[in-house]
């Protein structure tokens, strides 16, 4: 079996090599050309906007501080500016039903164009039409039409009275119309002297008044005649001033937009309208001498505005320059489609047309509209009113009651707009996995995914890649320019946030606020450019800011109210490793593990897993420690005794495999009897044949020992046994490299749990020999006969009733994590 030797120092961090550096400062650089390592991002990307079917719109999805939502706006802008600009929307006023307005479709700067002309209409109508009834001109021929009417009218009431008073009668004339009375004598009748009269007189009177009554009728017929003819003629007088006042302006405006037929249309209706309807010119005059009292007492006659004959512009494409790219940040159901705004008026809501706004996808329209997922998925109903436009291809403008169907208002109903959009949504991952698992309009609806990446490898390129960027930053924000090794620092910051010697994050925005940190503490220190100390002040501070619950850890372990040992050796004791993370920092706490062995039958019983305080994934590792017992020493001999196992002093939940080698080992002391090393702590999760795999977080947890091992007193001797598959992790602080240096602190990495074994005991593991047993006098054959014997001594006493193991409800709340 090898020999572990602890690691050198060169082996613990990559450290950016200057030479690759060629410049005095970030100043002399040019700013990045082209997105950084997302070739993969960009290519889904192009190919979501290129495709034009349906339902393929675009899912991007990445980490936080990836730079997708910069990256997506700006190649969105590059695509747009060589795309055609959309047309510009209106509404216009429904004139058959008022409740239902129309859409307009116009080219980009013509709807713009189109709603100042009919402003200008509107205006022309108030002003200059109304004038053409003060004419005199039109009061002579309005004065000789009522002049005529007179003049017949009377005629009429002469010929009737002559023919009244032929026949003994007087006729009269008031507000309730004509009446006829009986004269006798030359003396008009009361009723009740007409009832006086002998009875020839009243046959004779009788007989008359029935001639009279029948010509009367005849001469109301002739009346009534008379004034439909004269009031037609009014209006046919009115109707002509209108139509000359404003036919050539309407002409002008048909002649400007002949090629657009439903402008045409819309003129046409216009002028209709108006003919239809010229008392409301005469209403303007008369409301101008109006007082405020009449007014009031007029509010069912109210005003005319003519706002009938306006146009509601809801999208104006008049400054717009290719497609366009619309972020929506507020994306609420209303800020989406639209909404019908209402005012109050004398104690009641009132809308019109003009009254419709549109939203994001109106205003995206021809084009792309980018929204987060998340956010999208806060706002209530806004998803299901997203989708439901894209899979109908239309806008509907509604409220969000009518929406939820709770109860239906009267209000407008705005004829729906085609869609012709391409929708990106940003959201991590994770979104993207549920939605898609729970939602199967999702993926007919957003077929392309791009994925952004959170870290590309460390090549020769890539310091000259970050010190772009970095110098792109500074320029952008006036901030000071890096010197080379203050860039080499943030490679290697880079490195460490994804824990590899051979990569370095893309997540830029962790980048740009540690550039600006950076750049603080150059200033403080009163340097021109940003040194490599500048950046490591920043790195500490940022520490300090965060790390106030590790100094309380630290010094509850200082005082010895945690109980961790970093001298001296001890049966079924050991040192075991887990990351505590708290929002954007994590950092290492060691944790003492125990183990017992005792005769009986129960197994190996993790207290963790008893009384649920394991994650599934520690739960899964516990069970994986029982199969490599089980493969390892009950080859000739079932394992019957049993053995608790635990985690002193944690009280909160246990998740994680990383500590599945801690407990091996503390196992297999207990069982032997051979004392491990305090001055040592291990990490590594392992499998059913010892094979020791790698975990996360390997920095943290190496730091975490280091600092304290650094509050008890180095011996020269302390240590971290970690994975030999995680030596590519490592990212270790300049301090614990140079305590390695000095052989203050040593890191030793394993392959297997035997190769572990005599660097905690001081024993040889032992080898399995031709004849199935372990070499004498090694750990692995004392345990085996340590196992034999408890089985004996068992079998001596009697056997107990195996206890039943009850269902766990496992609770997942990953506090201590051990990877």
């Amino acid at each position: 079996m090898k020999t572990i030797k602890p690691l050198a120092s060169s082996q613990l961090r990559r450290i950016c090599d200057l030479k690759k550096l060629r410049f005095k400062s970030t100043e002399d650089l040019s700013d990045i050309k082209k997105i950084i390592c997302q070739d993969r991002a960009v290519h889904a990307l192009t190919f979501g906007l290129e495709i034009k079917n349906h339902g393929f719109n675009i899912y991007a999805l990445g980490p936080t501080g990836t730079g997708k939502n910069t990256v997506i706006l700006k190649h969105l802008e590059k695509e747009a500016k060589i795309k055609p600009t959309p047309p510009d929307w209106l509404y216009i006023n429904n004139f058959e039903s008022r409740d239902k307005p129309k859409k307009m479709q116009l080219p980009a700067g013509k709807g713009y164009e189109f709603r100042n002309d009919m402003d200008q209409l509107v205006l022309a109508l108030k002003t200059e039409v109304p004038k053409a009834f003060e004419a005199e001109s039109y009061e002579h021929e309005h004065a000789a039409i009522e002049k005529k009417f007179r003049t017949h009218t009377e005629e009429l009431f002469q010929q009737l009275a002559k023919k009244t008073d032929a026949h003994g009668f007087q006729l009269t004339q008031s507000q309730q119309g004509f009446t006829v009375l009986p004269v006798f004598n030359g003396k008009v009748l009361t009723a009740e002297e007409l009832a006086k009269l002998e009875e020839k007189d009243r046959k004779k009177i009788k007989l008359n008044e029935e001639t009279i009554i029948n010509e009367l009728h005849e001469s109301v017929k002739k009346f009534e005649h008379s004034q439909k003819e004269v009031q037609k003629k009014m209006l046919e007088l009115d109707q002509r001033v209108i139509s000359f006042s404003v036919n050539h302006m309407i002409a002008t405006l048909k002649e400007k937009y002949n090629q657009y037929k439903n402008v045409i249309t819309f003129l046409s209706q216009i002028r209709e309208h108006l003919l239809k309807n010229v008392q409301t010119f005469k209403r303007i005059k008369q409301t101008e001498n109006m007082s405020m009292q009449e007014r009031f007492l007029m509010l069912n006659e109210s005003e005319p505005t003519f706002e009938e004959y306006r146009v509601n512009l809801i999208v104006d494409n008049s400054k717009s320059v290719g497609a366009p790219v619309i972020f929506e940040k507020n994306p609420i159901g209303p800020n989406l489609i639209g909404r019908i705004e209402q005012q109050g008026m004398f104690g009641t809501l009132v809308t019109n047309f003009r009254m419709v706004k549109g939203g994001a996808l109106h205003r995206a329209n021809g084009g792309y509209l980018v929204l987060d997922m998340l956010d999208l998925l806060k706002k209530p109903l806004s998803w299901e009113i997203l989708k439901r436009a894209l899979k109908s291809k239309e806008i509907v403008i509604e409220s969000m009651i009518e929406t939820l169907g709770a109860f239906i208002t009267k209000t407008l109903e705005p004829e729906p707009i085609p869609l012709s959009v391409k929708v990106i949504l940003l959201g991590d991952p994770m979104l993207y996995y549920m939605i898609n698992e729970l939602d199967s309009e999702f993926k007919e609806l957003f077929k392309v995914k791009v994925d952004f990446a959170s870290h590309m490898d460390w090549n020769d390129k890539t310091p000259y890649q970050y010190a772009e960027f970095i110098g792109m930053i500074c320029r952008e924000e006036n901030l000071k320019h890096f010197t080379p090794a203050g860039v080499a620092k943030i490679v290697e910051y880079g490195a460490r946030l994804v824990e590899h010697q051979k990569r370095v994050t893309i997540k830029f925005g962790d980048i740009a606020d540690i550039t600006r940190q950076a750049c603080y503490w150059a200033e403080k220190n009163n340097n021109k450019l940003v040194k490599a100390q500048d950046v490591q002040k920043a790195l500490t501070e940022k520490v300090y800011r965060s790390n106030h619950l590790e100094e309380i850890i630290s010094e509850m372990i200082a005082e010895k109210t945690i109980k961790i040992s970093t001298k001296n050796k001890a049966i079924g004791q050991i040192n075991g490793l887990s990351v505590l993370t708290l929002g954007d920092y994590q950092f290492g706490k060691p944790s003492r593990i125990t183990a017992r062995t005792y005769v009986g039958n129960a197994g190996i019983i993790n207290i963790e897993r008893e009384i649920e305080l394991g994650g599934h994934i520690h739960n899964k590792g516990s069970l994986i420690i029982a199969g490599y017992f089980g493969g390892k020493y009950a080859q000739h001999a079932p394992i019957a005794l049993s053995s608790s196992i635990t985690f002193e002093q944690v009280y909160e939940e246990v998740d994680g495999d990383s500590a599945s080698a801690a407990e091996i080992y503390a196992l297999l002391s207990s069982i032997s009897g051979y004392p491990l090393r305090q001055d040592l702590a291990i990490t590594g999760s392992v499998n059913q044949h010892g094979e020791i795999q790698a975990i996360g977080g390997v920095n943290e947890k190496i730091e975490g020992f280091y600092h304290v091992c650094k509050i008890f007193g180095f011996t020269g001797k302390q240590g971290v046994i970690m994975p030999e598959s995680n030596i590519k992790n490592l990212m270790l602080h300049e301090e614990v490299i140079e305590a390695v240096k000095k052989g203050k602190f040593h890191i030793y990495a394993i392959a297997t749990i035997d190769e572990g074994i005599p660097l905690l005991t001081g024993k040889a593991a032992g080898i399995r020999l031709p004849d199935g047993s372990y070499q004498k006098n090694t750990v692995n054959w004392v345990v085996e006969q340590s196992i034999i014997e408890l089985a004996k001594k068992f079998k001596t006493f009697g056997v107990e009733k195996p206890k039943q193991e009850k269902n766990q409800n496992i609770n997942l709340k990953n506090q201590n994590k051990f990877y």
